[in-house]
């Protein structure tokens, strides 16, 4: 699917490694993460002393309550400051709606904010409801008044079964659900709209300080402007080329060109409309174009992606970066640093007015079709980056560009004659819904793309066989044998041999997993055999040499198994590829175990967790934390084994049924919980269990990639708190152990 004209753009992109910051190290490093994701403030915060004192005070009586007012007032940063005083326990995390179109999406969208990820069919409600019901943390909804319905049932929800939750909401509208506490905020006052402006305009004027007549003219600036801070801002910008007193005259003319709004418009819409108006008479053309352009654009992106979306017909792709720069410097536009990379973004109410102008001039559909070109040229690139040494780069500039992919994949599944490119980028994304966590969201993606009738078949049958992995790896064993049963036939019957053998590939995992090893191993064999001849070789293709490998040790072929495996470590190693690796590592660590090399086997499986970790991998993740409680118990730490095994319980509800309801998959899980048991003692093992349940997954993880082992005097259960790492976050205290009695340890 790329064409010629994408090559400059997208090899600039891959070009520039060092200019992306891979945020997975951290998480190998053990580190635990600071609970919340409120970004920083990189302006001042300008006044706003009463409402910040009435904000918090409402907040200590309401579990709900909703700042209102009018686009631009102030409302998320005014939120977020209060949130960042307040600090609850676990954390104030912010879900910014704004970009979300689908209502089906708000549920994703609080997850991933939260950083919940989820691998089963549970509806991301219900994942939110069971993992925030223990949970003492303040939720920020920001932008939800195009999905106030969705929200507001979500919100309602969440505080009904969430006793530890508050939630403070920013919209322009309330919620309208019980027990809602609505704060609407106003314009600013004169002093305060006065200081925020002047704060601003030393920004791009430094020393600025208004006296004499230019003070007057601020404050009647900011007396005409409402006190709207968006309004004072960009009137700010304009200082670098006009004085207050030009700017003043300027925007008397502009108020009687912009006038004439509908009288059932808020006037303070009027009033923003007005600002962001004038702002957009003093651009010049080619400013004005590039504004319009940019409103095709969800959530943020780079220069690349502009340079090519909104270059030609008037705007030479050589002057993009100039008239952008100009675009920042009136702060129509905002630059903030990603883990990609400097990325760009529109304020909503900015990004709406440009989109009036696009539509007016008749070029929405087009700029919408080289959006989605883009970033269709960027999802198959990505695909190919996926088996190079770029995969932990391309893992997270995905995760940054997942609302433009979303924009995308929304404009070519409800427009027909897009349909079949939506199946294509739908599952072209394999890689993100299987190998970076997001399998649920994947799903839904999957599952309206072929519904839909598309005119060419090979994009169908990609989205068909995506469609059957991801549900193999959710546990929904019949979706996926229909997927893959109807992609294998259409295949076969048009003659497409890639489609056949990713079918065939997908169907022999799905026998693995349902304890069916010699189908599994006949058929991953034969789709081996034609990758072979395809010449096929990349992630998907590894995978099914350590899926043929799963199958032979679990038929005793443990030798054969780890041919294929060292092999798999051998291209992974020369290609620069970990995702698969990772599960070739889990096989290979099995097999040293059963050799005695207990030392080797925990290297060789912690390699993997982190790997696995660092991917958003749940399913690789919790396989190598069951395997590391059969070696820990192995090792005669039957207490740790036990504490594992309770992370390992945590972590399955998000992936699908435990071990597959697989005999195979699950033998070292009950050869563990044996041992455990044995020298434990029912109790004892069920106390440990419990313990390790308690651990939030990314304490668990770190704990077990630090290989600590629990002090032995602190191992019995009459040291219960000995089972949780000391102070760590994200837990909660054990119950007292059953061996204890009065303080005193029994026995």
């Amino acid at each position: 699917m790329l064409t010629p004209e994408y090559a400059p753009y997208l090899m600039r992109r891959s070009q520039r490694p060092d200019d992306r910051r891979n945020d997975s190290s951290a998480r190998s490093r053990g580190c635990p993460p600071v609970p919340g994701n409120l970004p920083a403030e990189l302006t001042a915060f300008v006044g706003r002393t009463a409402e910040l004192a009435a904000l918090r005070t409402a907040l200590v009586s309401a579990r709900l309550v909703t700042v209102t007012g009018v686009g631009g007032v102030g409302k998320s940063r005014l939120a977020a400051r209060v949130a960042a005083e307040i600090g609850p326990r676990d954390g104030a995390w912010l879900v910014e709606l704004a970009q979300v179109r689908d209502p089906e999406l708000v549920e994703h969208a609080v997850a991933s904010a939260l950083d919940l990820t989820d691998h089963t069919r549970r509806s991301p409600r219900q994942v939110l409801l069971d993992r925030l019901a223990g949970r003492e943390l303040l939720l920020i909804v920001d932008g939800f008044e195009h999905l106030v319905d969705a929200t507001a049932s979500l919100v309602r929800d969440l505080l009904l079964r969430c006793p530890g939750l508050r939630v403070l909401a920013a919209g322009r509208r309330p919620l309208d659900t019980t027990g809602e506490r609505v704060m609407p905020l106003a314009p600013m006052p004169e002093q305060d709209a006065a200081e925020l402006f002047t704060d601003r305009a030393a920004s791009c004027l430094p020393g600025f300080a208004p006296a004499g007549r230019d003070r007057a003219d601020v404050l009647e600036l900011c007396r005409r402007l409402d006190g709207i801070p968006l309004a004072l801002e960009l009137a700010a910008g304009r200082l670098r080329a006009l004085s207050p007193g030009q700017l003043l005259a300027r925007l008397d003319d502009r108020f009687r060109l912009l006038a004439g709004a509908p009288r059932d418009v808020p006037p303070r819409h009027q009033t923003l409309r007005t600002a962001i108006g004038w702002s957009h008479e003093l651009c010049t053309a080619r400013e004005r174009l590039l504004w319009a352009r940019l409103s095709v654009f969800s959530g943020p992106f780079d220069l690349e992606a502009v340079e090519y979306v909104c270059s030609g017909d008037g705007l030479h792709a050589d002057d993009v970066l100039d008239v952008l720069d100009e675009l920042l410097a009136q702060s129509v536009v905002s630059r903030e640093e990603s883990p990609t990379g400097v990325r760009y973004r529109m304020l909503d109410t900015v990004r709406a007015y440009g989109a009036e102008w696009l539509e007016a001039a008749g070029d929405a559909a087009r700029m919408r079709r080289r959006h989605r070109d883009w970033y269709m040229g960027l999802a198959t690139w990505c695909e190919l980056d996926w088996f190079s040494p770029r995969q932990a780069e391309v893992a997270t500039l995905v995760e940054c560009e997942l609302p433009n992919l979303r924009a995308a994949l929304e404009f070519c599944l409800t427009d027909p004659e897009e349909t079949h490119l939506g199946q294509y980028l739908a599952g072209t994304l394999w890689f993100c819904w299987v190998g970076c966590g997001r399998l649920a969201e994947g799903r839904h993606w999957l599952d309206r793309a072929v519904e839909l009738d598309g005119a060419h078949e090979d994009s169908r049958l990609k989205a068909l066989w995506v469609l059957g992995y991801v549900a193999i790896l959710q546990g929904d064993t019949v979706p996926a044998l229909c997927a893959l049963q109807e992609c294998q036939d259409t295949a076969e019957r048009t003659g497409s041999a890639v489609a056949t053998a990713y079918a065939v590939h997908r169907l022999g995992c799905l026998a693995l997993v349902t304890d069916d090893m010699p189908r599994a191993e006949r058929l991953l064999r034969t789709a081996l055999e034609q990758y072979r001849q395809l010449g096929e070789l990349n992630s998907n293709v590894l995978m099914g040499q350590v899926e043929l490998a799963m199958a032979l040790a679990f038929q005793g072929a443990l030798g054969d198994a780890v041919e294929l495996c060292e092999d798999v470590r051998r291209v992974c190693e020369d290609h620069g590829e970990r995702w698969a690796l990772a599960y070739a590592l889990y096989v290979l660590g099995y097999a040293a175990w059963t050799r005695g090399e207990q030392g080797h086997a925990r290297d060789l499986v912690t390699r993997c967790l982190d790997l696995d970790h660092a991917f958003h991998d749940l399913l690789g993740t919790v396989l190598a934390v069951e395997l590391l409680a059969l070696f820990t118990v192995s090792e005669g730490d039957a207490a740790e084994a036990a504490v594992l095994q309770g992370v390992a319980a945590r972590i399955w509800p998000s992936v699908g049924l435990p071990l597959f309801g697989s005999e195979h998959f699950g033998g070292p899980h009950a050869l563990c919980e044996a041992r455990a048991r044995q020298r434990l003692g029912d109790e004892g093992y069920e106390w440990y269990v419990r313990a390790g349940t308690e651990l939030a997954p990314d304490v668990a993880v770190s704990r077990a990639l630090r290989r600590q082992r629990v002090a032995a005097e602190s191992r019995r259960p009459g040291r219960g708190e000995a089972a949780l790492p000391p102070q760590a976050p994200e837990t909660r205290e054990p119950a007292a152990s059953p061996t204890t009695r009065g303080g005193e340890t029994a026995g």
